[in-house]
């Protein structure tokens, strides 16, 4: 499958289901519609797919206690226990949110 057209098909909204077809991992961003959790079902034959909410502002403490402004963006996971078991996909969004906070970590492994 050509990934330019296939792009180029979900930008202009022609995706078909042959598109989706095959897959094993899929991501499904309901921020970009002010969405901010949900609980993601898996389409076979894929083993997992996780879903990202919006980023919002809210109130947290540092570590000298003080009320600072932070930015949390909700997700959530699922996956065919099957094929993966939890201890594995809590360690993927272990990492997986240590190189959103941290990007320069990504560039390093």
């Amino acid at each position: 499958m050509d990934l330019n057209a296939l792009v180029e098909r979900g930008r202009t909204g022609s995706l078909t289901p042959t598109d989706f077809a095959d897959g094993t991992f899929s991501l499904s961003n309901i921020g970009v519609i002010g969405g901010t959790y949900t609980h993601p079902c898996i389409m076979a034959p894929q083993v997992a797919i996780g879903a990202m909410g919006r980023t919002k502002a809210v109130p947290r403490f540092n570590d000298k206690d003080e009320v600072v402004k932070a930015y949390v963006m909700s997700v959530s996971w699922s996956a065919d226990h099957r094929v993966i078991d939890g201890v594995t996909m809590a360690s993927f969004s272990n990492v997986w949110k240590q190189y959103l906070e941290q990007p320069a970590l990504f560039l390093l492994h």
